[in-house]
């Protein structure tokens, strides 16, 4: 028994030790409050700002953008607006997109986004891999997804939200960039540096818009740790083992090679079970097949011989 246990340990165990997937959990179960998603689904990036005055507005309707005056208010914006300051799917400075930018409309005249980066929500949800999908827990309400929505196109398209990157003047160093150009990993690793420049870092947004958020998505399901990024990473190394990314030379024969591997690992299982039920059947003067045999003899008046004992043929 303790040889059959050995190699069902043996043979579960990977499976048993893999990542698993996020546990989903409704939003007023992760946040508490509007509070609480402003300072947690995206890390740093922003902050809730209860004086309004003093918070950005990640939505609007005005024919000219309410951000530009709070950024010349506090002193960011000098001389001309004219660099977008984040760097990832961004243009590099702001101007005018076509008539079809609807997804985004309030950014039409000025955006730091192309139309092709926003053209839907859809586009949005798919831009940065499965892993940052708002909606890995089930489709959201529509209500809901609006404000994920928003938020992308705020992210992507307000030339203020590169103001507060996370590394930009003298504190970015391109040899702490692994995307960059002057990267050194060298350096990187002996002052343990990891700069980018696509990272927010505390912009204050307005409350009431993360409290209209809070009543919006109350019951709708989100990854349970609340974190964008620590969700991300945890999704990723789920489906890295769930489905495989095919290489160049594998044909695509990758995932179906692991579940062809996994079937077997069962089989073997059920047949380790079996043999270990049937041998000790057979010790134990019990044989499965036994009866069977005595039965099939007088059935036939055959002189067939009874495998095992007499008495476990008669038991």
């Amino acid at each position: 028994m303790a040889r059959l246990s050995s190699i069902v340990i043996i043979i579960i165990l990977p499976f048993a030790a893999a990542t698993s997937a996020p546990e989903c959990k409704r939003f007023d179960e992760i946040y508490a409050n509007g509070s609480a998603i402003a300072e947690r689904m995206w890390g740093n990036a922003f902050t809730y700002e209860t004086n309004e005055a003093n918070g950005y507005a990640m939505w609007f309707f005005d024919s000219s953008n309410p951000n530009d005056v709070l950024s010349r208010a506090l002193g960011h914006i000098v001389g001309d607006h004219d660099q977008c300051h984040l760097s990832y799917f961004h243009k590099d400075t702001p101007g005018p997109e076509p008539d079809s930018f609807t997804e985004c409309h309030p950014w039409k005249d000025n955006a730091c986004c192309a139309h092709n980066t926003v053209m839907s929500a859809q586009t949005i949800n798919e831009a940065y891999g499965a892993e940052y999908h708002w909606d890995r827990c089930g489709p959201l309400s529509q209500e809901c997804e609006r404000f994920f929505v928003q938020e992308a196109c705020f992210y992507e398209c307000d030339p203020n939200a590169g103001y507060y990157r996370k590394w930009k003047g003298n504190a970015y160093d391109a040899r702490c960039d692994q995307y960059a150009a002057g990267y050194d990993a060298n350096y990187a690793e002996a002052t343990g540096c990891d700069h980018n420049t696509w990272e927010m870092q505390q912009m204050p947004i307005k409350a009431s818009y993360f409290d209209a958020m809070f009543d919006a998505c109350r019951k709708d399901l989100f990854c349970g740790t609340g974190d964008y990024f620590s969700c991300a990473a945890t999704y990723k190394a789920f489906d890295s083992q769930v489905v495989p990314q095919q290489s160049e030379s594998d044909d695509g024969l990758g995932a179906g090679f692991i579940v062809l591997i996994m079937g077997l690992a069962v089989a073997v299982v059920v047949l380790c079970v079996f043999t270990y039920v049937l041998v000790n059947k057979e010790r134990s003067g019990k044989p499965m097949f036994g009866r069977l045999l005595e039965f099939n003899a007088s059935q036939k008046g055959s002189n067939g011989e009874v495998v095992g004992s007499g008495q476990g043929a008669a038991a």
